[in-house]
């Protein structure tokens, strides 16, 4: 009989935080959204509104 038992410890990469957020790229690859890719849109859609829509 074996005294030795075979501890089969699996790492796996955590998995991405996205709660499912996500874009599909060209080729089917899906890329979760991040904070940043979010505060990057905002910032670009401040700068193109009309200054009569913004808060001065």
């Amino acid at each position: 009989m074996n005294q030795h038992s075979k501890n089969k410890t699996t790492v796996s990469e955590p998995s991405p935080d996205f709660h499912g957020a996500a874009v599909i790229d060209e080729d089917g690859n899906e890329i979760p959204i991040t904070e940043g890719m979010l505060q990057e849109a905002f910032e670009e859609l401040e700068e193109s509104a009309p200054n009569d829509l913004t808060d001065d």
